[in-house]
């Protein structure tokens, strides 16, 4: 069996291979190696070649139809033509779209991007590039929030529900961005070992006696947000659509590929749009360089984590003894816990926030248990539950917890009401239940911090702070820090993303009653045992 420390170790180590390999896999994908025969001779074989070396005169072409594929003109629109296309110079441009009758019926309208010579229609031209994205996708519209009182909006929500569409029913949506690059570096290819990521976005020619690629045509399908989706109504002839254009180096048109294929992989392992969408948020709003810390962080902020989950399960796992705990903060915190998690997953928040938040909530569940000694006792399909009984010094402590909870509820069940009823009157809500929870995690996110006083309070009256699981704090405090940076990285509620910050008091707190009260070797540790006993029983065992 390995110890907690080899076993803490391994885990550490284990972490610092995988950000090792992350690294180095990283390093492959941004760097290609030039063809080696290239720089020796300018016609040496097994060499791709670029063609825009030759700087050709270009064209770019974007047309709109409902069919996958096209071999001619016929049934297509064309929405933008730019003649004299430098792929040097960025731009962005605002056409209108019309929408055919299929598409308004569910159907799905089509980009056909062309990049091709001036002056030449693009199938009429051998050397032309050109690729394909959906302008429409399928999601579950979001449903109407009305007053609950005044059943404000609720003649809009009925008029939504006679559409032969229900709510819970995915119904095209449309992409109001379409975001174009070229690959415009002069780069020379190894043939024999071309980027398998690169090359099926390459068209090759043969031109003399070398091979040629053409132009790289690519649509960034990351900046393709949810927030920018618009629902497509029956009545829908015309639609806007944002085209932009920037040139795109080796390195980051790799990167992107990657990145790219990792959100399909998500969504195939069964990820919605929504969950999808922030993970794309990530890498868009971000630049590479910020992108590059922010994985550093998200790997540290699983380590910790894990290591904070693994310490404090193996606290509560030995706890004997309540002596110095606070029972209704321990309450409190699973209660505020299972609440916030309801909450996330009422406002379909991000997987990445919502999976760690519900294991917490398991765990401040059992958490529970263990702090009422409560046992579970099964009378064929009816639970019975026990209650263990607390001893002297136990109930001293719940005197002093029951002390602070009597004077916080004079300020807290006010305010917590007060507030509930504010938002009843002033905010709109999709239904009862989603009033409910907001209002009690509003309460938490508010007020929650007020609920670690009693902790607070019995480490003042006790004059100690040994009974805390430490190690588990720590961990938890470098996540805390960590959750600062990814409160404006990831998307969540507001009030999620405040109650990060709220967290680096309480810790503050708890680390300036740690420096006021020094460890007394006397007193019972967190596992109900102190250091003179564990000294005297050593003797006795010699």
């Amino acid at each position: 069996m390995l110890s907690r420390s080899s076993f803490t170790s391994l885990v550490v180590g284990v972490f610092a291979v995988y950000v090792a390999h992350t690294c180095w896999v990283m390093y492959g994908i941004v760097y290609t190696r030039p063809c080696p025969a290239a720089a020796e001779d300018g016609a040496a074989g097994g060499c791709v070649w670029p063609y825009l070396a030759r700087r050709p005169k270009l064209q770019l072409s974007v047309y709109t139809t409902t069919r996958s594929s096209i071999g001619a003109e016929s049934n297509i629109d064309l929405v933008l033509n730019v003649e004299d296309f430098d792929i040097e110079s960025k731009f962005e441009r605002t056409v209108n779209v019309s929408v055919p009758k299929k598409t308004r019926n569910n159907g799905t309208l089509y980009a056909f991007v062309f990049l091709h010579h001036a002056g030449i229609l693009p199938w009429h031209d051998g050397k032309q590039v050109h690729i394909v994205s959906p302008l429409t996708t399928y999601m579950v519209p979001k449903p109407e929030e009305i007053n609950l009182l005044t059943g404000e909006s609720a003649t809009q929500q009925i008029e939504a529900e006679k559409q032969t569409n229900a709510l819970d029913e995915p119904i095209s949506h449309w992409r109001s961005r379409l975001t174009l690059n070229v690959m415009v570096e002069d780069f020379v290819f190894d043939g024999s070992s071309l980027p398998a990521d690169v090359h099926r976005y390459m068209k090759m020619v043969q031109l003399g006696k070398t091979v040629h690629y053409l132009p790289i045509l690519f649509i960034d399908q990351l900046s393709n947000r949810v927030k920018d989706l618009m629902v497509i109504n029956r009545s829908t002839t015309e639609l806007p659509l944002t085209v932009s254009y920037d040139k795109i180096s080796l390195g980051k048109l790799r990167f992107w590929i990657h990145m790219q294929d990792a959100v399909y992989s998500l969504q195939q392992f069964g990820f919605s749009e929504k969950d999808a969408d922030e993970v794309k948020g990530i890498f868009v709003d971000t630049n590479l360089y910020f992108l590059a810390l922010t994985f550093f962080v998200a790997a540290f902020h699983l380590l910790f984590d894990f290591l904070a989950f693994k310490n404090d399960i193996s606290f509560w796992k030995k706890k004997r003894s309540m002596i110095g705990m606070s029972t209704k903060a321990v309450l409190w915190r699973c209660f505020s816990t299972v609440v916030i998690f309801l909450f996330l997953l009422d406002e379909q928040t991000s997987l990445l926030v919502l999976i760690p938040a519900g294991v917490g909530a398991v765990i401040e569940l059992w958490k529970v248990k263990k702090a009422l000694k409560m046992t579970i006792r099964w009378q064929g399909l009816r639970p019975k539950f026990q209650f263990g009984a607390y001893n002297e010094s136990e109930k001293k402590t719940e005197e002093y917890d029951a002390q602070a909870m009597k004077y916080l509820s004079y300020l807290l069940y006010p305010l917590c009401i007060g507030g509930a009823g504010y938002s009843l009157l002033n905010v709109k809500y999709k239904s009862w239940y989603s009033w409910l929870i907001n209002s009690f995690v509003n309460g938490v996110y508010a007020f929650g911090f007020l609920f670690m006083l009693p902790q607070l309070f019995v480490n003042y009256k006790m004059k100690s702070v040994a009974h805390l699981p430490w190690k588990a704090f720590t961990y938890k405090a470098f996540n805390t820090f960590i959750d600062d940076i990814f409160a404006f990285i990831i998307t969540m509620p507001t009030s999620h993303r405040l109650a990060c910050f709220r967290d680096d008091v309480v810790f503050l707190v708890y680390l300036y009653q740690r420096w006021l009260y020094p460890v007394d070797k006397s007193r019972v540790n967190e596992y109900g045992e102190s250091y003179e006993e564990k000294s005297k029983k050593k003797a006795h065992r010699e």
